[in-house]
């Protein structure tokens, strides 16, 4: 199931008093990863660019932004709880938590994107598991004789160029995928199972804007120079 995870269109002035979620064992989860990873984590419920889907976008402890499109027509443009959610799902129950939609303070990529490259996923597992192996032997060893910090590694490793792409055209500036994209997609279950048929879990490396996006089969990270981030006023919601 390959996807192309967007912003979507809000829906002026829908309000509904249930989730609107139909895929339930999707998006529970797609929940289910992001509270482990941020127990107290917000997801924005979105219109998913086709008629009764909805994407469910989130932030990752490390910067980066995850989403996954589901079944249903979803609750128009809402945020919440993500572990309030996944328990309403998880009983059974299509209320809508109390919407926090004043918490979310992110920007989102522009729904319009174009593949640059196609990666599989393989490598990416091996780039991710490499990094797993470098902090753990910096956390041991240290780094050249000496000790550092697991925390300002961790950081120093995600902010770490993982894939260099060159974009077709000479006025194409090399598309940089971070180490904290690669380990999103990974970490959120994005690829699906390791064992899955060569070809399925192929990554499309998309760009929008100054965005850069992991598209799996499962669902997308995407990422943004911290030097780039702006913020816009926004028609439909008070963070974009």
């Amino acid at each position: 199931m390959s996807e192309r995870d967007v912003a979507g269109t809000p829906e002026p002035g829908v309000i509904r008093a249930g989730h609107g979620i139909e895929g339930v064992a999707d998006a529970g989860a797609f929940l289910a990863r992001l509270v482990r990873l941020e127990p107290a984590a917000l997801v924005r419920l979105r219109p998913g660019g086709a008629p009764a889907r909805t994407a469910l976008w989130a932030r990752l402890p490390w910067g980066v932004l995850a989403v996954r499109t589901v079944a249903g027509p979803g609750a128009g443009d809402a945020t919440v709880a993500a572990g309030q959610l996944l328990a309403e799902l998880a009983a059974g129950r299509a209320v809508l938590p109390s919407r926090r939609d004043a918490q979310w303070r992110w920007p989102l990529p522009p729904g319009a994107s174009r593949r640059v490259e196609t990666l599989p996923g393989g490598e990416l597992r091996r780039l991710a598991e490499a990094a797993a192996g470098t902090l753990r032997e910096a956390a041991t060893h240290g780094v050249a004789g000496r000790a550092v910090g697991q925390r300002a590694l961790r950081d120093a490793l995600l902010d770490h160029v993982a894939v260099l792409v060159t974009a077709d055209g000479e006025l194409d500036r090399p598309v940089q995928v971070s180490q904290a994209a690669v380990q999103g997609l990974i970490r959120m279950g994005f690829l699906g199972p390791a064992e899955r048929a060569a070809g399925a879990d192929e990554v499309q490396v998309r760009t929008a804007g100054r965005w850069v996006g992991l598209v799996g089969p499962y669902g997308a990270v995407w990422s943004q120079k911290a030097t780039d981030l702006v913020v816009r006023p926004a028609r439909h919601h008070p963070n974009g």
